[in-house]
């Protein structure tokens, strides 16, 4: 109860903070908020589509003219998306449990990658140290298919084919996620580091208890990348996984529809899973909108 009254409590200073701001506001500025608002709206409609498109029963998903807002809703489609392995030795669930772990290990890797060289770059320049950069810069360019021969080949060699490490290891390397750590990381102020070496502390206490928390809002853009980047993944079950046990939850979403014989058919899990595929990248970026913002916003360390 002491729980809830704190809470109801500071929404209510919340409220009447907002509402104090609202009334100091100009006309020109409500003009803008007012359109900002219809923006904000117009911006969630997608949100609500696929919500509502998910709970559609499958007379309403094929109704013309379509209808945004579902009119009688059910939980069949999910249902029929979990039953449609029934018949087969893989359930959907062993393709969620990949997704969930692969997605995991990725995001930590890609993170834990990136701040490491960005650091290395940053804090620590060798011979070459610029064209190392600069070369990562460079793979920018190359569009994905590029890349899928060479992948294939090194994972091959190292025999991780059928593993859950044949998922990760190509995800590990993330350019934009360098690029991003090293831009924070140049702000932060060599006399900082050299006090704390001075004060005895190692080189990797250094990096996680200074540099790490300093960068957290680049951290958190990071992962929300790395998340999204290793949640939606379908190449790496569809070229190093032979074992259907090991692939992945967007690639069984990728298959569910394909080589049918016509677009009815299976649209209501289709349309589950979509939303299933959604939210955890939605929650996502909930939970770190803030340091989201606070990355986009960042002028430098004072």
């Amino acid at each position: 109860m002491e729980v809830l009254r704190n809470f109801a409590q500071e929404s209510k200073w919340k409220w009447s903070n907002f509402l104090l701001e609202i009334k100091r506001l100009d006309r020109t500025q409500y003009i803008i908020l007012f359109f900002l608002t219809i923006a904000s709206i117009f911006m969630l409609l997608p949100i609500v589509y696929i919500f509502n498109h998910a709970f559609k029963p499958l007379h309403e998903l094929f109704l013309f003219p379509p209808t945004f807002i579902v009119q009688d809703p059910t939980f069949q489609n999910f249902i029929e998306l979990l039953t449609l392995t029934s018949n087969t030795f893989v359930p959907v669930s062993r393709f969620i449990f990949n997704s969930v772990i692969v997605t995991v290990l990725a995001t930590i890797a890609m993170v834990v990658t990136s701040a490491l060289c960005a650091y290395a770059l940053s804090k620590h320049p060798f011979p070459g140290s610029k064209l190392v950069f600069s070369l990562i810069m460079i793979s920018l360019l190359f569009v994905p298919q590029v890349l899928q021969i060479p992948r294939y080949v090194v994972v091959e060699s190292l025999g991780i084919m059928n593993t859950y490490w044949g998922h990760v290891l190509p995800l590990i390397a993330m350019p934009v996620g360098v690029f991003l750590m090293k831009q924070f990381i140049d702000q932060v102020p060599n006399e900082v580091l050299e006090a704390a070496k001075i004060d005895g502390a190692s080189e990797f206490g250094m990096f996680f208890r200074i540099v790490m928390p300093i960068v957290t809002p680049a951290i958190a853009t990071i992962a929300i990348i790395s998340f999204q980047s290793a949640w939606g993944n379908t190449e790496t079950s569809q070229l190093f996984m032979q074992d259907e046990s090991m692939k992945t939850l967007p690639y069984y979403m990728m298959s569910l529809t394909a080589n049918l014989a016509n677009s009815v058919a299976r649209q209501g899990a289709a349309a589950a899973g979509a939303l299933i595929m959604f939210l955890p990248q939605f929650i996502m970026f909930l939970f770190f909108q803030r340091k989201v913002i606070a990355t986009m916003a960042h002028s430098g360390i004072k």
